[in-house]
């Protein structure tokens, strides 16, 4: 008898038999409200239908066009329409299919153009679990251990997570900047180094915004020094925090954006974007791969990005995310054990803590579990999983707001009576 591997563990005991929405439906019927949305994949929601429609006509007229074997409608049109959301200059586009994909494909064009073998990556932050982005992964040991030797030529740097220093935050992105420096002395030199990778926000190392002083005094470095500044959006684009992009939040433009998750509504399908005159400095056949642009997800990704656009998306992630944050807060307030509540948009964590002030992931772990017992679907992350996070769909109103912050409320009050009660 086959079955999955024993560690595909499900981090609810929910098996899902329809979606709509910001809720999914079990076996027995019972509604959940869904604040994983996929891992910030499904960012209309379930079965938005306009992407189904987009996805049910194309699958009737061309589901597979190898893009570097033949050219499709679909393709053509997605490049148009990310040509009016990403930022200025960043006109050339590689498609593929996974997060860990573009990450891997923004090293290779990195490396290539500027003929540097470093790389930085900042602690906690997470780029997949492939080799490469495995070996650029600090947020957690279980994505790297396990089958060294990882790829050589990355460095790490601190990233400001003022929380976990005890700082604030001016004081953290001093030293982040300051240990960046020291680095670039000590470990790469500039020469070496061909470019830094950040994400906006840390996703699976906690939800953790950067600083616009952190990420403009990297694209300060990156000019000075000539290597070139990767922002990792697979996570916080396309509305996720209320931006467009996250990076929208802190006044830096990138030399490459990694973009994946929410950009087609659940299809697999990911990106780079960068000038044109970068990205012909990629080395001739060193792009491609058999599923990249798949004709049905470029149709979805068109309708995601229709439906981002003519429903206000980005401004409701942005309307929505502060009325969840102000909810959030309020919990935490009158929770003693919640040490910290961040994030921007709908993209929210909320940490736990004991009272000696370590990190706390059997009560968050409760929570979480108490949370589904309320009809609440989340998902842990941080290094110790001690933070519960909270990313629904953009399509998200008031009503589903309040109703997640009720069940939040008593699932945090269920799993922390359990803390007290050990």
């Amino acid at each position: 008898m086959t079955a999955l591997s024993p560690h595909l563990r499900q981090a609810t005991p929910v098996t899902a038999v329809r979606g709509e929405g910001v809720h999914l439906y079990g076996e027995d019927g019972r509604r959940y409200l869904d604040f994983t949305a996929g891992i910030g994949v499904t960012s209309t929601g379930h079965c938005h239908p306009r992407v189904v429609a987009a996805a049910q006509e194309q699958v009737g007229t061309l589901i597979h066009g190898q893009y570097t074997t033949v050219m499709h409608q679909p393709l053509r049109r997605l490049v148009d329409r990310l040509g009016e959301v990403l930022p200025p200059g960043l006109d050339s586009l590689f498609l593929t299919n996974s997060g860990s994909e573009a990450v891997e494909s923004a090293l290779r064009l990195a490396r290539q153009a500027t003929g540097r073998p470093n790389v930085l990556v900042c602690h906690g932050g997470f780029h997949g679990r492939t080799v490469a982005a495995a070996a650029m992964t600090t947020s957690g040991t279980r994505f790297r251990s396990g089958f060294a030797p990882l790829m050589s030529g990355v460095v790490v740097t601190p990233f400001p997570t003022a929380f976990r220093y005890g700082w604030d935050e001016e004081r953290a992105t001093r030293f982040a900047l300051q240990e960046l420096d020291y680095t670039l002395r000590t470990v790469s030199s500039p020469d070496d180094t061909a470019a830094i990778v950040v994400e906006p926000v840390l996703g699976e190392g906690g939800y953790v915004p950067a600083t616009a002083a952190f990420l403009q005094g990297l694209r300060e470095r990156a000019d000075r020094h000539g290597f070139l500044l990767v922002l990792d959006e697979v996570q916080t684009g396309v509305g996720r925090t209320g931006r467009f992009w996250g990076h929208d939040h802190f006044g830096v433009t990138p030399d490459i954006l990694v973009t994946a998750k929410g950009l087609a509504s659940g299809f697999p399908l990911s990106g780079i974007a960068a000038p044109e005159e970068l990205m012909r400095k990629v080395w001739p056949g060193s792009q491609g791969g058999t599923y990249g642009a798949n004709a049905v997800a470029c149709a979805a990704a068109c309708a995601t990005l229709d439906v981002v656009r003519d429903e206000k998306l980005v401004q409701n992630a942005d309307t929505m995310g502060a009325r969840l944050r102000q909810g959030l807060d309020a919990v935490a307030e009158r929770t003693a054990g919640i040490g910290d509540v961040r994030g921007l948009g709908l993209m929210l964590g909320t940490e736990f803590v004991t009272a000696d002030g370590a990190p706390d992931p059997d009560t968050a772990a409760r929570v979480q579990r108490a949370a589904v017992d309320e009809g609440l679907l989340l998902l842990l992350c941080g290094a110790w999983n001690q933070v519960v996070r909270m990313i629904p769909a953009l399509v998200i109103d008031g009503t589903a707001v309040d109703e997640g912050l009720a069940a939040w409320a008593r699932a945090v009050e269920t799993g922390t009576a359990q803390t007290e009660g050990r």
